[in-house]
């Protein structure tokens, strides 16, 4: 689609995006992403998880570091069109104040709403359910895990009864509201028992009520292995601006690590077949937080866990801390070749958008504090083909205020979540 200026309503929406420091999908596809060691690191985990499934004692996620502004939302985007190229569903999920790492639940509920599928659009759990054949072998070996996991109490009993109703009894009403039980939502058992008798499995699947703590690690797992049915090999899900973790409580932050332990795949008895997790943190939390000369997590978030009811979560928050203080993968700074390559590209795409002929900027590698990032050098360069669009004769200094992340604790998040009943279970 063509803009009133001749330039391509794809490319003006992603120079607006970049202008404002957020690149979208299409900006990232033009610009591409020169991070080959991390995308070998994250090949490596689709490969591992598509060919085997996730093992106990396996990774099957990652941590990448990087200064503010230094490109990770931008390396998240291109990490998920590789996966989603490879048929994986993705999700991108913003860690903050309304999805706090420490509430899978939460976390869970944003990855559903913000899923992506390779060849379907829509509401992630509806268009796998009707991606399914119900009567092919394949749901048929979803219906038998499903079974089988309720028996040996990985999963509550209602989600293969919850199933079986969905794929027999053919009433959208109940169908819909047992898609969105696997999403997150309730649904009145008297609800899924009601479609078990219309359907003469009552006495086949007798359950109770779950109780609400228990259900987001079985949901986590059971929308996992729904998406490996319906034909896809997994879900990726990328947890953006970890940082925030900084600003919670001790307790909260305990938490948080050890649900980081459970995304990478690190946490004993958690494992997820078919889940990968890749994750972006700031390249001085470990020091600002966890280390002797920050906030002293390593010395005090275990007995902070281990004097209440998140006592069992200890190993896994460790596991966290030290996920975060030594397997963190440094984004590589931009050499000058790549800087002159993505400006250029960037000009080329400026000129052809707005019709115009945009100079030739100098752009060079590195400079001090906010100078060094490429987010700088992009928006600067567009910031000044703006104003020498509009004012020929001008001749503008671009000036960027530095920011730098201050971990200070959130007084409203600790207030939400004080009487949080959800766990690491």
């Amino acid at each position: 689609m063509a803009t009133r200026n001749g330039g391509n309503l794809d490319s003006r929406r992603a120079i607006e995006a970049l202008r404002n420091g957020v690149p979208n999908r299409k900006a990232v596809e033009i610009l591409g992403c020169n991070q080959p060691g991390v995308e070998a690191a994250f090949d490596a985990l689709l490969a591992g998880v598509a060919d085997t499934g996730a093992q106990p004692g396996n990774s099957t996620g990652m941590l990448v570091s990087g200064g503010f502004g230094s490109g990770k939302s931008h390396l998240l985007a291109h990490l998920e069109s590789r996966a989603l190229s490879q048929n994986f569903v993705c999700s991108t999920v913003a860690v903050s104040k309304e999805t706090p790492l420490y509430d899978l639940g939460k976390v869970f509920n944003s990855a559903i709403e913000n899923a992506r599928m390779p060849d379907r659009r829509g509401r992630l759990i509806e268009e796998l359910g009707s991606a399914m054949d119900w009567k092919s072998g394949g749901s048929t070996g979803f219906l038998r895990w499903a079974d089988n996991a309720a028996s040996s109490g990985q999963l509550s009993p209602m989600f293969p009864a919850s199933l079986l109703v969905y794929a027999r009894v053919g009433d959208p009403e109940l169908t819909g509201k047992i898609e969105s039980f696997w999403s997150g939502d309730r649904i009145r058992v008297a609800e899924v028992k009601d479609g078990l008798r219309r359907i003469g499995q009552s006495k086949n699947y007798p359950f109770r009520a779950p109780r609400a703590a228990e259900l987001p690690p079985q949901r986590l797992r059971f929308a996992v292995e729904l998406i490996r049915s319906a034909g896809y090999r997994g879900w990726v899900v990328l947890l953006d601006e970890l940082e925030l973790v900084g600003s919670y409580s001790l307790l909260q932050r305990g938490r948080s690590y050890a649900e980081l332990a459970r995304w990478l795949g690190r946490a004993v008895n958690q494992a997820c077949p078919g889940l990968v997790a890749a994750g972006t943190v700031t390249d001085d939390f470990a020091s600002a937080i966890i280390s002797p000369d920050g906030k002293k997590d390593r010395d005090y978030v275990s007995p902070k866990l281990a004097g209440g009811r998140y006592a069992n979560v200890v190993a896994h928050a460790e596991t966290g801390m030290r996920l975060l203080e030594r397997e963190c993968i440094p984004l590589n700074a931009p050499t000058e070749d790549d800087v002159n390559a993505t400006i250029e590209t960037l000009r080329r795409m400026y000129g052809e958008t707005y019709g115009w002929e945009a100079p030739r900027l100098e752009a060079r590698a590195g400079g001090g504090g906010i100078q060094a990032r490429m987010r700088y050098k992009v928006r600067a360069s567009i910031n000044t083909w703006d104003l020498l669009r509009f004012y020929p004769e001008s001749r503008p200094d671009i000036v960027g205020g530095e920011y730098r992340p201050a971990y200070e604790e959130d007084a409203d998040l600790e207030r939400e979540s004080r009487d949080d009943a959800e766990g690491f279970r």
